[in-house]
């Protein structure tokens, strides 16, 4: 017998967002990772509007709103002069197909410690202090061994544990790619008494960059810049002076001092992808699969999205209502998706180095609706099984009974939607034949044009646990045989027999 059904390595945002997600549908789960506590750090700014779909779906979505910003002003400078405020954000509002209309501001420390908060109410808790030493594996179940000698077995490993994966290495897998040694920079968190904390402050020179972000929550600012060398060109280390030098040549503000450096990093600018993100009974995830630019923000997010994806898919196969080919779709899905970002990033890269050499620019040239990832979608998908939309994310919406369409899918089950008042009898029928996999719902009129669905057409929609559409059809008889079909080829033992 194993430990455990997953065992995740790495509890950043998305090792978190998985085991939450495993949690939920009742999979036993148990999550390591290598550091002795949890670290209080920023790097990620926060979420985008598909994250907070999927952390408002895992419960969360309040605790979030209560911890983040959705207000970013941006204020650029050239030559210490302030030239251009640009509120990125300004007009967004919510539509019933879009809740989310903008990001929000939140430090990965505080994401981390809200999506431990949701996990710890299912009774798991982060084992801390473990680092793996070795991955194996056979036809029944996969071994770690960790650094003190101690074995976990699992039916499924998923490596979330960042860029330098021990699980990947593990694995064999290739991470080819480029990493650019002309594109450095530092970054840290530290405190900076005297500026004003209702801007992100952007300083574009010819000779440098520096910005500074207000960490929500607290006193402290994210420091972002260009890097110092030594005389024969060679990038020199973080550090508290340095920062300060490069302050007083781009900010100009006297009696500003930086301290209290709690984290201190340099970074490249590093652009791979795993050439698999399944290897048997292991997976990768999250920057164990695929690393890119920071231009655009989309690298907590991509994982996250990946854990979501992955997520229902091992939960209805270690619980015997699905068969293990359905684990094959994730690489089908997400990797597509990686490469997308990949190439996405980088765009947004060469447009934040091109525009912001105009005076008054700033970060804001990066910002697309793609960065909102609401358009990701999956058509080439073998679970896009027919109809208008297939593949693609599920708008919310209305119910007849007035709930919104994303409460309805909320939770490890499908969803079916039946539009028009024929779509009864069908909508009852699969419900019936597959009470395990699947709940119904009838969906109001003024959901039907984002549906893809005509005026006085009845239709059924199934919509994935991840809230992405897998099949539209008639609403009738047939329909709903072809509904049950689909989700007998998933998981057999939750539908009853015609």
């Amino acid at each position: 017998m194993n430990d455990t059904d997953v065992l995740i390595v790495g509890a950043g945002p998305t090792g978190l967002t998985l085991a939450c997600t495993l949690a939920r549908a009742g999979a036993a789960v148990r999550i390591i990772d290598k550091s002795p506590v949890p670290h209080r750090t920023s790097r990620s700014k926060g979420a985008n509007q598909r994250t907070r779909e999927v952390f408002a779906d895992l419960g969360l979505g309040a605790a979030f709103d209560a911890a983040g910003v959705r207000r970013m002003v941006l204020r650029k400078y050239r030559g210490g002069v302030p030239l251009h405020d640009a509120d990125v954000n300004e007009g967004a509002g919510s539509t019933p197909e879009v809740p989310y209309p903008t990001g929000l501001g939140i430090p990965q420390w505080r994401t981390e410690e809200i999506l431990r908060e949701g996990l710890a109410a299912y009774g798991v808790y982060v084992e801390t202090g473990c680092a793996m030493a070795e991955l194996t594996q056979d036809a029944e179940r996969a071994t770690v061994t960790l650094a003190d000698g101690r074995r976990i077995t699992a039916a499924y490993v998923v490596g979330c544990d960042g860029g330098h994966s021990a699980v990947r290495r593990a694995l064999g897998v290739a991470f080819p790619g480029e990493t650019r040694e002309d594109q450095a920079g530092w970054v840290a968190d530290v405190e900076a008494d005297g500026l004003d904390r209702d801007y992100w402050h952007q300083w574009f020179d010819e000779d440098g960059v520096l910005l500074l972000w207000p960490i929500p929550g607290t006193r402290a600012w994210q420091l972002q810049s260009s890097v110092e060398r030594d005389a024969d060109g060679r990038v020199l280390p973080p550090s508290l002076d340095g920062f300060q030098r490069l302050f007083d040549r781009h900010a100009r503000v006297p009696g500003v001092r930086l301290a209290n450096p709690t984290w201190l990093s340099l970074y490249r600018v590093n652009s791979r992808m795993a050439e698999r993100f399944r290897a048997g009974r292991a997976f990768l995830a999250g920057d164990a699969a695929h690393v890119h630019p920071v231009a655009g923000g989309l690298g907590m997010n991509t994982g996250v999205q990946d854990a979501f994806n992955l997520g229902w898919k091992l939960a209805l196969v270690v619980r015997g209502e699905a068969g293990e080919a359905l684990l094959d779709s994730y690489d089908e899905e997400r990797r597509p998706v990686a490469a997308w970002t990949l190439q996405f990033t980088g765009e947004r890269l060469r447009a934040a180095m091109e525009g912001t050499r105009t005076p008054g620019v700033g970060t804001e040239v990066v910002i697309t609706d793609d960065g909102s990832t609401l358009g990701v979608a999956y058509p080439w998908s073998s679970l896009a099984r027919g109809g208008p939309k297939a593949g693609e994310r599920a708008p919310d919406g209305r119910a007849r009974d007035g709930r919104r369409l994303h409460e309805a899918f909320a939770g490890p089950h499908f969803t079916l939607l039946g539009f028009g008042g024929g779509s009864g009898p069908a909508l009852a029928e699969a419900g019936e034949r597959c009470p395990g996999l699947l709940r119904t719902c009838a969906a109001g009129d003024a959901a039907r044009a984002a549906y893809g669905i005509g005026a006085g057409e009845d239709a059924l929609v199934l919509v994935r646990p991840d809230h992405h559409i897998a099949l539209s059809t008639r609403a009738d008889g047939r329909g709903a045989a072809e509904v049950v079909d689909l989700l007998r080829h998933l998981g057999r033992r939750a539908v009853r027999s015609a």
